[in-house]
C-alpha cells in the first residue's frame, strides 16, 4: 500500500503547481522553559537560607583541675515529685527554699544543678527553678539524664 502522496498524485501536484507540505520539525519549548523558570525560582528562593549565618564567639577550653571545680548543689526532682539535696531526700518544701536563701546569701555562690527524672511534672520542676531564681540563686542549671 502506498500512500496518497506518493506516485502518482505527487506527480499531479508538482505539475499544477502546488507544493508539497512541509514537515514541521521544530520543537515546542513552551514546557521546558516552564520547567525552567520554576527551578530558576527554587534555586533564588532557597540560596538566601544556605548563606544566612550566626556569628558566635565561643570560648575557648581551659583545663581544670578537680580542686578548681566549683561548688555543686544539687537538687533532685524523682518519678513521684519527691525532693531531695544533695541525695539526702526532704520533707517539705520549706526546707528546699531554707536552702536557696543560704546560697544566694552566699557572695561566692554554688551552682544549683536540677536534675529532675523523665517523669516528673514539668511544673514541680518549674516551681523550683522559679523558687531558686525568685530568692536570688544566680547560678542555676539543668542536668540532662544519661
Amino acid at each position: 500500500m502506498r500512500s496518497l502522496r506518493s506516485g502518482h498524485a505527487r506527480r499531479i501536484m508538482i505539475q499544477q503547481g502546488e507544493k508539497e507540505e512541509e514537515v514541521m520539525v521544530n520543537i515546542n519549548t513552551t514546557p521546558l522553559i516552564d520547567v525552567m523558570l520554576v527551578l530558576l525560582v527554587m534555586l533564588i528562593i532557597t540560596i538566601p537560607l544556605q548563606t544566612q549565618s550566626v556569628q558566635l564567639a565561643l570560648g575557648r577550653a581551659v583545663p581544670v583541675n578537680e580542686t578548681e571545680l566549683p561548688k555543686t548543689v544539687t537538687i533532685g526532682i524523682d518519678f513521684d515529685n519527691s525532693l531531695s539535696i544533695d541525695d539526702t531526700a526532704i520533707s517539705n518544701e520549706d526546707a528546699l527554699l531554707d536552702r536557696f536563701r543560704e546560697i544566694a546569701a552566699n557572695s561566692d555562690q554554688p551552682v544549683v544543678v536540677v536534675k529532675p527524672n523523665r517523669l516528673a511534672n514539668y511544673k514541680n520542676v518549674a516551681i523550683v527553678l522559679a523558687d531558686a531564681q525568685r530568692l536570688g540563686v544566680k547560678k542555676i542549671t539543668i542536668a540532662n539524664q544519661q
